[in-house]
């Protein structure tokens, strides 16, 4: 492709991704400072559609860019913006560390990038298993109780566990008692692999319902897997305009809430370095939805990435994403994430 053609196409892929209308050979040559009439501009869509980078919607003379021409544009023809001091503000701000925890930090980045690119924001990340400072078992009544658990950062949690049929009021205070003087300062996998060997050692004090309490509570906290955190899924619909694409947003949203999704999404950012960009049906996920993503990993330690990171961070929006805009924001704020969590 020469300079002209790809000059062009910037500039018509520009245009759409800011009106989301087709764009016709005498608007190009509005805003295109060249010599060049609309008669020779429509002979060079005519070969750009012909490559399979350009399509005419039935309804208009304009072109729109097809999946391999958006493709093109953010590999070969993407002029990445920097970020203003602004927007490197807010983000910062929204991920303050000072005196938040872990989780509130990944939160509000979600938060910023949502509000920033006016998309739907994600942050996937481990599930942190936080230092403990007091377990609890609390009947509830209907053969079930609550374990509440309270971090050193004074964090609750709660699960609710099933228990063994016939059980006496004093079992779950000698499992209480028995978490209590074995967790205190341990996060939950030390906790977990500390009382799993005593008793299979048979070294602990527990009668045998009060020690299957324990197990099953232990057992509640299955924090082997990743969480995703999600706002600002209203983006999604504002360019919402028939039934059928209300459909594929709400098939979407259903896919997201699916644990298998979260591992797909982490296996998308490992191994990769830097900003990554699935463009509508590139990724089975997004297949029939209209929708990109903007996906960088986040890494496990400062400085360093690759196949080393501890999470992703995103945003999910319609195929006309402003990416020039988009791609440093994502980038930025997993800079910021590593930083404030490594």
């Amino acid at each position: 492709m020469n300079s002209r053609a790809q000059h062009i196409l910037r500039q018509l892929i520009d245009t759409y991704l800011a009106t989301g209308e087709p764009v016709g050979s005498r608007t190009l040559s509005r805003l295109i400072e060249t010599s060049l009439s609309p008669a020779t501009i429509r002979n060079i869509m005519s070969d750009l559609e012909a490559a399979g980078l350009l399509f005419a919607p039935h309804t208009s003379a304009g072109r729109l860019p097809t999946a391999a021409g958006l493709r093109f544009f953010v590999d070969t023809l993407l002029e990445r913006r920097e970020l203003t001091t602004d927007e490197q503000q807010t983000i910062q701000t929204h991920c303050d560390a000072s005196q938040r925890s872990a989780p509130h930090i990944l939160d509000q980045a979600t938060r910023a990038l949502s509000g920033l690119s006016a998309c739907a924001g994600f942050v996937l990340a481990p599930v942190i298993s936080p230092t403990i400072k007091h377990i609890e078992f609390v009947p509830i009544g209907d053969g079930r109780a609550l374990v509440v658990m309270v971090d050193h950062e004074d964090q609750v949690e709660n699960r609710v566990i099933t228990l063994p049929p016939g059980l006496p009021p004093s079992a779950l205070i000698q499992a209480t008692n028995y978490l209590t003087a074995r967790s205190a300062g341990k996060n939950l996998d030390e906790v977990k692999s500390y009382i799993h060997a005593e008793l299979q050692a048979g070294k602990t004090e527990l009668d045998e319902v009060a020690a299957r309490v324990v197990t099953t509570g232990l057992a509640a906290w299955n924090d082997g897997h990743s969480q995703l955190i999600l706002r600002g899924q209203a983006h999604l619909l504002n360019d919402v305009r028939a039934i059928t694409d209300l459909e594929r947003i709400q098939k979407l949203f259903g896919l997201l809430e699916q644990q298998e999704t979260v591992l797909r999404l982490l296996e998308m950012a490992q191994g990769a370095q830097g900003v990554q960009i699935f463009i509508g049906s590139e990724h089975e996920l997004f297949s029939g939805t209209g929708c990109s993503m903007v996906i960088s990993g986040v890494p496990a330690t400062t400085g360093k990435s690759g196949n080393n990171i501890m999470g992703a961070i995103g945003v999910i929006g319609p195929t006309r994403l402003n990416y020039g805009r988009i791609v440093p924001l994502v980038d930025y704020t997993a800079a910021v994430v590593a930083k404030l969590l490594g």
